[in-house]
């Protein structure tokens, strides 16, 4: 279901007291759908909608305008059956590894963190972040930014949206946030996930860190939210290098295939001795560094340095984002 289709059946439910006209938001001359009523309300003028005229109250309107753009996109976002279906996965792995350690037993050769989970089963939620941050979560975060803006151009429905003044910066930035929601929603599943699985099958209690001081329950929990923040911060800049490709083609799949080698050729050139110098400067080689919050103290300035790189990455691929969708002749 695209935007339009869902602003087409609010639409047919009669405009509330208070909504612009219908005739504000349709392109004159045509018999095309409208775009999504959230953001057909960018076309209201601020004086239109009853709002204080001025820059001030031009902000204030365009901010609220935004803002229900936004909530638009993730409702849409969240109520596709294959985004869904992406989560339902992800928050499976962490069931499956929890399962299989607690069958399985203690293996002192295991990695550390993997040894510590049958001790404290808090430790299953950091497990679970490590492991799915290498493939499945910039999956699932490639599959949705992809499909961002070239699904849209696919589908017939882009110059639709676009008819509204809100503006081409307005719709790639509500997209953007759109994706760093959804990856923030991503990690924080596979977190809860972890955490339910790990208090059920392994004792929980004070947690021993990887540099081996113990720390309470409490402050574990908060380290688990940072480790959150931290791995949705690295999927939300990859997600802006997929809203970069999905503006350079109309292809939705093409746009997603192309994201995820993205990764793919990321980690294999990671793991080349030989191009160790390009390293430090590669996206994925931050994502798991988030185990700098398990130590004692907290490795704030590796995990610094990882936030500058996705910090560097959103910017340089947002900025060929805008300078694709901006000067892009949209025709479907």
């Amino acid at each position: 279901m695209s935007t339009v289709d869902t602003a087409r059946g609010t639409a047919a439910a009669g405009p509330a007291a208070g909504d612009p006209e219908p005739g504000s938001v349709t392109p004159s001359g045509t018999d095309s759908p409208t775009p999504s009523a959230e953001y057909a309300a960018g076309s209201v003028t601020p004086s239109a909608g009853g709002h204080a005229a001025g820059p001030k109250g031009g902000a204030s309107w365009a901010g609220r305008s935004g803002l229900r753009l936004l909530r638009s996109e993730v409702r849409l976002t969240f109520r596709r059956p294959r985004n869904l279906a992406m989560l339902a996965a992800l928050a499976t792995v962490p069931v499956v590894i929890g399962v299989v350690l607690r069958l399985v037993g203690r293996d002192e050769d295991a990695p550390g963190l993997v040894t510590q989970v049958a001790g404290n089963g808090l430790m299953l939620t950091f497990l679970s972040l490590s492991l799915l941050t290498a493939l499945l979560l910039p999956l699932a975060v490639g599959v949705v930014a992809g499909e961002s803006v070239a699904g849209e151009a696919g589908a017939g429905t882009l110059r639709y949206l676009l008819t509204a003044p809100a503006g081409r910066a307005r719709l790639l930035g509500v997209k953007a946030a759109n994706v760093a929601v959804f990856a923030l929603a991503a990690c924080a599943v596979v977190a809860v996930s972890g955490l339910v699985t790990g208090l059920v099958l392994f004792p929980v209690g004070p947690v021993t860190l990887l540099s081996g001081t113990t720390v309470p329950l409490a402050e574990g929990l908060l380290r688990v939210l940072i480790v959150i923040g931290y791995a949705a911060a690295g999927m939300a800049a990859f997600g802006i290098v997929g809203l970069a490709v999905s503006t350079l083609t109309e292809v939705p799949i093409g746009a997603v295939a192309a994201t995820v080698v993205t990764v793919v050729f990321s980690q294999v050139a990671g793991a080349i001795p030989q191009l160790e110098p390009v390293r430090p400067y590669l996206l994925t080689s931050w994502w798991s560094t988030f185990d700098g919050a398990l130590r004692d103290p907290v490795a704030t300035d590796v995990m610094g340095q990882g936030l500058l790189v996705f910090a560097a990455y959103a910017f340089v691929f947002g900025a060929i984002a805008w300078g694709r969708f901006s000067g892009r002749d949209v025709t479907s």
